[in-house]
């Protein structure tokens, strides 16, 4: 019952290299910048399964759209000066514009630009997924310059029948239970919203792969936002609804601001009580918010219906820091150290339930701890050291109704300081484990 939690101050440099080389990517909801994005993945994830679903497919209530491709898009000023360009940066044009080569005033062109006046010198990320339409973001600085005259829009798109991508990574334990990572592959260049998910969920699965056996069974997905989300749901959700006992959303996991929790509809799934415990423990001034603040796939993975034990673990949370859905959200803002602390924390919330079980004692009142060299051979004042006490204590409340999460809740510590404890009592038959109890805490039927 070892926590096995890697140290990763060797990959912390590869992390940020990794999210170097896929920042230049355009990704969106479908696309060759996805394909791309999982093809460098399956560089460190051989085993990281591509899936492509056609356009117009149906999955529950939506469908998927057509695949949007773009080659190139400028915005061109009166004197031909070039205010906009999709080669310099991949967040001036809407997210699956349409096509156009058109001339138009300045008052015809401004609805389809996009600025922000309080960050005049940021480019907004801007999207219209499902209604069709086109245009380019700017810096609210260079778009009060623009002057009257006649402008040119060339977007080089196209909106087809093709597929959406997503990659789909599992990994067998011993157990048919599943622990369950999703994060997302759609957005063009950002760094804390877009990569530091999917650059340390990699860097987590190369971490699972490592391990010799595991308890659980793992599923980690890299799918597009939302509409990815529910098209995994569409196609396996009986399964999931019987096999996940935990899950995680992870995404915005770059910076080293601070540490954020959303939490699943229920609020306490296992999911939630892991994810809570690891950052009381690790990083107790982490920001912890209701389901009610949703805003990434936790939204679909707990919706009714399908209800997972899926929560988020974040660092600073989408729309809470002000970079977000920005240029601004560049390279810079993601750290190594901001991506080391997003992968202890999951790899501690990883090991927690690979070790959490339920425990009730085998004797009829307190046990002689004497006897099984577990006390001191004198009893005098001071002489019960904490590990004594905390064995008593944990011999105490394992009545066969609490699992160790809870137990070393209510003992106030970490539950990976309580294991040495535990398989000492274990080994000396003072413990035996429930095994008709399931890790969610909920006795089967």
């Amino acid at each position: 019952m070892k926590m096995d939690v890697q140290e990763t101050g060797g990959q912390s440099r590869g992390m940020h290299d990794l999210a170097t080389r896929l920042f230049p990517i355009c990704r969106s909801l479908t696309g060759d910048g996805v394909r791309q994005t999982l093809r460098i993945l399956q560089e460190s994830l051989p085993t990281l399964i591509v899936h492509e679903v056609p356009s117009g497919t149906r999955c529950l209530d939506w469908v998927v759209p057509d695949e949007w491709s773009i080659r190139g898009a400028r915005l061109i000023g009166p004197d031909g000066e070039v205010i906009a360009d999709f080669a310099v940066n991949n967040l001036h044009v809407v997210g699956y514009s349409e096509p156009v080569d058109l001339e138009m005033s300045l008052e015809e062109l401004q609805p389809h630009l996009h600025s922000l006046p309080k960050q005049p010198t940021a480019i907004p990320y801007v999207t219209s997924y499902y209604n069709r339409t086109w245009g380019f973001c700017l810096a609210h600085e260079v778009r009060e310059k623009l002057k009257p005259g006649i402008y040119r829009a060339v977007i080089d798109a196209s909106l087809e029948p093709g597929s959406l991508t997503y990659g789909e990574l599992i990994l067998p334990g011993e157990s048919e239970e599943e622990i369950f990572f999703s994060t997302y592959i759609c957005h063009p260049s950002m760094g804390n919203n877009e990569l530091s998910g999917p650059v340390v969920s990699t860097w987590l699965a190369r971490y699972l792969l490592s391990k010799e056996s595991r308890r659980h069974t793992v599923r980690l997905l890299f799918v597009p936002e939302t509409i990815g989300s529910i098209v995994y749901l569409s196609r396996h959700l009986d399964h999931l609804k019987q096999h996940v006992v935990a899950g995680f959303v992870v995404t915005c996991v770059g910076d080293d601001r601070c540490y954020s929790y959303v939490a699943s509809r229920a609020g306490n799934t296992l999911a939630d009580r892991v994810a809570k415990h690891v950052l009381q423990h690790r990083h107790p001034g982490y920001v912890s918010y209701s389901y009610l603040k949703r805003g990434s796939d936790e939204r679909n993975y707990c919706w009714p219906g399908v209800d997972l034990p899926v929560c988020s673990v974040i660092r600073s949370k989408y729309g809470n820091y002000p970079e977000y859905h920005t240029s601004l959200d560049d390279l810079e803002l993601i750290s190594e150290e901001g991506m080391t602390g997003a992968l202890d924390v999951l790899q501690l919330c990883f090991e927690c339930l690979e070790a959490c079980r339920t425990y009730r004692t085998t004797v009829i009142g307190e046990p002689q701890m004497g006897r099984r060299y577990l006390y001191p051979a004198i009893s005098m004042k001071d002489a019960r050291g904490p590990s004594v006490r905390r064995m008593v204590d944990i011999l105490a409340y394992s009545d066969g109704s609490l699992d160790l999460i809870e137990i070393a809740e209510v003992l106030g510590v970490p539950m990976w300081e309580i294991l040495s404890d535990v398989q000492i009592l274990v080994r000396e038959g003072l413990l035996e484990e429930v095994v008709d109890r399931v890790i969610t805490g909920e006795a089967k039927k």
